[in-house]
């Protein structure tokens, strides 16, 4: 743990000589012989294939005027890497930043992971993990604002593997679409539907992380040539405002892209309450649909780091001073959320987080009311 605190002490000096949450709009982007990137305007009408990304401004191939396609899962099925790649020669169009949204059609269940990097699990105090959940809410721009409301609320930058046609859950596919998400989260909402005695089991996960804008995706979508390899060298980076938060290499996380998929289909038949109905992972007879993203889990340097020994301790005193009608647990719950929300250490209006990684791209949301 000494190490790798020190490794991002390190990360941390080295960016804020290169760059900050307030000096954003390049980053590198792989050759096409490595992979591809997509990225599409607002109205989700002009592909393009990207070659260039800097001083806020996305330079590449229109690929719509060139194959008539403007998603590029359907563009990838029809014609494949090759054909895609060799567009790259064509002349090169540019759009800003500010003109760009979704770069692909996303489903709105997904399959998330928790605790997959062994930090984070250490700092949110889990033991058993890394687990799964379901994630249910429709992903929404790059830009998007996210809402506070009366939450706790969390950030999480991850790694999403997107699913380029169904698969079979028995096993993984050679290719996957990736791109960035911010896995936003309500720790008051999840701590209250949370099992305390059994974290892992996923419970109370799908309703503390599905409200609406709580899955803001990245402004590119990338399909590697060689996908694990590709995968494991992205370099996760999230900013507080101008703070460096969270910093980690995917080949961190416990489990890779393969042992994700094996995990999901050991608990393709687990279901979870989620706002008066069942959930379940999005695998319906064994397959995976299209265009379902795997969330592969976040790094350490969330806000949330486990409920403190204050709260449990006034939390059992609240029980044995006559609050029997509820559980300790509840108590202790509630306390944590209380000072929690004097403290104000959660996102708050008027901040915002930022997510730049090299090769894939960029977030930039609000904190709104």
């Amino acid at each position: 743990m000494f190490l790798r605190w020190i490794g991002v002490l390190l990360v941390t000096v080295v960016a804020s000589g290169t760059a900050h949450a307030g000096s954003f709009g390049t980053v590198e982007i792989a050759p096409v012989g490595e992979a591809l990137t997509f990225a599409r305007d607002k109205a989700g009408t002009r592909l393009l294939l990207v070659s260039s990304y800097e001083g806020k401004q996305v330079t590449g191939i229109d690929l719509t005027a060139a194959f008539g396609l403007s998603d590029p899962v359907d563009l990838y099925n029809e014609k494949g890497y090759d054909a895609i790649a060799a567009a790259a020669s064509g002349e090169a169009v540019t759009l800003s930043l500010s003109e760009l949204g979704l770069p692909v059609g996303l489903a709105a269940s997904h399959i998330a992971a928790g605790t997959n990097f062994p930090e984070h699990a250490e700092e949110a105090t889990v033991e058993d993990g890394p687990f799964l959940f379901a994630k249910e809410v429709a992903p929404t721009p790059f830009d998007a604002p996210i809402p506070a409301g009366d939450a706790l609320l969390d950030y999480e930058v991850e790694l999403c593997f997107v699913a380029l046609e169904p698969f079979d859950i028995s096993q993984a596919p050679a290719e996957a679409g990736l791109i960035l998400c911010n896995d936003v989260t309500d720790r008051a909402k999840l701590m209250r539907n949370i099992d305390a005695s059994d974290v892992t089991s996923g419970k109370g996960f799908t309703t503390g992380k599905s409200a609406p804008g709580f899955l803001p995706v990245g402004n590119l979508f990338v399909i590697p040539r060689n996908l694990r390899v590709f995968a494991a060298a992205v370099e996760l980076r999230l900013w507080r405002n101008e703070e460096l938060k969270q910093s980690a290499r995917q080949s961190e996380a416990i489990w890779d892209f393969d042992e994700l998929v094996r995990q999901s289909a050991a608990r393709q038949d687990v279901l979870w309450d989620f706002e008066g109905r069942e959930v379940g992972l999005p695998i319906d007879g064994g397959i995976v649909p299209a265009r379902t993203a795997i969330l592969a889990g976040t790094p350490d340097g969330t806000v949330f780091q486990g409920v403190d020994k204050s709260s449990m301790a006034l939390g059992a005193w609240d029980w044995l001073a006559g609050g029997w009608g509820r559980s300790v647990v509840s108590h202790v719950v509630e306390r944590q959320i209380a000072k929690e929300r004097a403290a104000r250490r959660y996102l708050q209006p008027g901040e915002r987080v930022v997510i730049s990684v090299a090769r894939m791209g960029e977030l930039y949301n609000p904190v709104v009311e």
